[in-house]
């Protein structure tokens, strides 16, 4: 009875475990390993400035570009894809977010991404994606908010010589591809990665290696183009490894360019075919089908797209949508979506009329105070404006640009400071100086008949760029002598003025260039270095708040209120500035030593005495030059054998160095080494013979004075 009971046990608790779920292993069959979860697909994303896609040879086969014609004819190819600004910064902002520039609050290069929302980088960080970025042009700089998601963000601009030059504005495309390189060398892992690489050289000036020149007038053009791909080439044998799933690679344009097509050099104006009509190209083996499409995808299509290719969810609100649907018809053009495209240069800029246009259905409607209508099909250069003989299709657009007008903007995003503007500057952008204040809706100049005036805006500047002020000058005057409002060369002119000692007509031009434009940080900036060149450091300090109110993130910009706070007399309130300043930029030698003798100014001399030490290591060895000032505050709070060293390394050619002197001289004389003492007293008296009074009321130095 009891052995029954014992198996009827035993049934009951198999039983049991069926019928939880629980697997019964057999104690002489080893356990199974389970198979591991195929890993995600690598992703890719290439892209390339300044690209008209008449410069491939997929496209127009013209110019020689194998690599991204490889791409092209492995992939699925949209050679008209549509950006929605001519601008490095923005169009990068909607690629990576799927978001318009209107709905980032984005209107030119130099402004600061918003934090929402998330971008393509965060999306697959957060899916467990190594991720890296390598960009080549400062517009990309991680200053501006980009870098959001990317675990390494290299933007160390150089020469493309291996000098190594930081504070250069761009660098080749062999640089930036043999660090990228130098990256996927290191995180061949399980890890999936996504790898972001954009390249800079077919934006102006160009100057391709001489072997990838091309003939014609835009050959140059062309070369740079060529150079790129030959560096995408290496990338591309890089980044396909054998061993791993094929990756899904993306390349697109940013925005075109020009040419001198529509009076415009280069791009970022106006908003014609030219400069916003970019390739793109999805390749993903397996995936994605082999084929292309003449349907206008868009940039803010890409997040959406690779997130479906990936099987990840789709994006939240978003402006984009994925084209992938085209993958498996190219001919239903209807399934994509009409593009938006907007330039507020002029606005920016000069204080004209903001361009935006809407593209649908093979025609293109620009809104400006003369508007235009082109049928982008029969008329792909839009040479003929059909806006009086197809009112219909006018209207019809009209109403589509209006729908997406509708929707919530933005504000516009702050910029990011003046060093970047002068920067972006640089490399021929104009605008940044206004981004806070809404154009009006009449009563602005259309930016066609601009021209004139525009090419003297453009001659002044580089001129004064070049340090030419008086050449600078006659063209500023001349351009305000037909628009007396152009916030540009008021702001421009002003500078112009101070560098030719014109203070009285500056600040005439300054002060109205900031009334017309009180969002203007670069104007503010420079109406208060010329208060206090004249002497009006109060009011000077009024522009510089509003500098930092504008430019937050701007250390210079601390820097120079604290210094404006310091000559209003309020030592406080000048130290509070110059350590804000020195948050930001904690390594700067220079703003170092500027909060240093603020902190002195205010009366905290151990404070003065760190940060002068702070100073020093900031610096390379042999250039530290407040030797002498950190020993006299050493000195002073009684650190004689701390002082001493410093004391004595002084150099002449500073300015403490006849104090610094004399203070060595009663170290020297209190210790007993009265040549010592004799000799340090006899250089503080040749430095500063001021000083004898002083060294005759120390009765140690009294003795030793000649």
């Amino acid at each position: 009875m009891g052995r029954c009971r014992r198996g009827l046990g035993i049934l009951l608790t198999l039983l049991l475990l069926v019928r939880c779920g629980r697997k019964i292993e057999s104690p002489e069959r080893p356990r199974e390993t389970p198979a591991p979860a195929p890993r995600a697909a690598n992703v890719l994303l290439v892209t390339l400035d300044t690209l008209r896609p008449d410069a491939l040879g997929f496209v127009s086969g013209n110019n020689a570009t194998p690599a991204i014609d490889r791409l092209a004819r492995e992939g699925f190819a949209f050679p008209s894809a549509v950006s929605p600004v001519p601008l490095t910064f923005p169009s990068h902002g909607a690629l990576m977010t799927g978001r318009l520039p209107r709905a980032l609050g984005l209107r030119d290069n130099g402004q600061l991404l918003p934090p929402e929302p998330p971008t393509l980088a965060q999306r697959l960080a957060a899916r467990g994606y190594a991720t890296a970025a390598f960009v080549s042009g400062y517009p990309l700089h991680s200053a501006f908010g980009l870098d959001r998601g990317f675990a390494h963000y290299d933007d160390a601009f150089d020469s493309g010589e291996g000098k190594g030059k930081s504070d250069e504005p761009e660098r080749k495309a062999g640089a930036t591809v043999a660090a990228a390189k130098a990256w996927l060398a290191a995180n061949r892992t399980a890890k999936p990665w996504f790898l972001w690489v954009h390249l800079y050289d077919p934006h102006y000036p160009y100057e391709p290696p001489a072997e990838f020149r091309r003939p014609g007038v835009r050959g140059a053009y062309d070369g740079e183009v060529a150079y790129a791909d030959s560096a995408i080439g290496d990338l591309l044998r890089a980044a396909e490894d054998p061993g791993s799933a094929p990756a899904l690679t993306v390349f697109a344009g940013d925005h075109g360019e020009s040419l001198g097509e529509h009076g415009e050099g280069t791009h970022g104006f106006f908003v014609y075919d030219s400069t916003v009509v970019v390739p793109l190209v999805f390749r993903f083996p397996g995936r994605v089908p082999v084929g292309s499409s003449a349907a206008p995808a868009r940039l803010v299509d890409v997040v959406p797209t690779i997130l479906e290719l990936l099987g990840l969810p789709a994006p939240g609100p978003t402006d984009g949508a994925s084209v992938a649907p085209l993958f498996r018809d190219p001919g239903a053009a209807a399934a994509t979506q009409p593009a938006y495209v907007e330039s507020y240069q002029p606005w920016l800029s000069y204080g004209w009329s903001p361009l935006r246009a809407l593209r649908a259905d093979g025609w293109k409607l620009i809104d400006a105070p003369r508007p235009e209508l082109y049928d982008v099909r029969a008329d792909p250069g839009e040479r003929r404006n059909r806006i009086a003989d197809a009112p219909d299709q006018a209207r019809r657009l009209k109403l589509l640009l209006r729908r997406v007008e509708e929707t919530a903007a933005a504000p516009a995003r702050p910029v990011a400071d003046a060093e970047a503007l002068a920067r972006l500057r640089s490399l021929g952008y104009l605008g940044g100086s206004n981004p806070g204040a809404e154009p009006p809706e009449q009563g602005l100049r259309d930016p066609k008949d601009g021209a004139a005036v525009r090419e003297l805006l453009t001659q002044g500047d580089e001129r004064l760029r070049r340090g030419e002020a008086r050449e600078a000058a006659i063209r500023f005057e001349a351009a305000l002598e037909q628009d007396p409002d152009n916030r540009f060369a008021l702001h421009r002119s002003g500078i112009a003025l101070l560098r030719l000692g014109q203070l009285p007509r500056a600040l005439d031009r300054l002060e109205k260039a900031v009334r017309l434009g009180p969002d203007q940080p670069e104007a503010r900036w420079a109406l208060a270095g010329a208060l206090e060149r004249a002497g009006r450091p109060a009011e000077a300090v009024a522009q510089w708040e509003e500098v930092v109110r504008l430019q937050p993130r701007r250390a210079e910009a601390w820097a120079n209120l604290g210094s404006a706070l310091g000559r209003s007399g309020k030592p406080k309130e000048a130290a509070a500035a110059l350590a804000r300043a020195v948050e930001l930029s904690p390594r700067d030698p220079d703003l170092l030593a500027r909060l240093a003798f603020a902190e002195f100014g205010a009366g905290n001399v151990e404070g003065a005495a760190r940060r002068l030490r702070e100073e020093e290591q900031a610096r390379a060895p042999g250039d530290f030059r407040h030797a002498g000032a950190l020993g006299i505050l050493l000195a002073r709070l009684g650190r004689e054998g701390e002082a001493l060293p410093y004391l004595r390394k002084c150099r002449p050619e500073e300015p403490e160095f006849g104090e610094a002197r004399l203070n060595l001289a009663t170290l020297e004389a209190g210790a007993g080494r009265e040549p010592e003492a004799r000799r340090a007293l006899a250089e503080a008296l040749r430095a500063s013979p001021a000083l004898r009074a002083r060294a005759r009321d120390d009765a140690r130095l009294a003795k030793l004075l000649p």
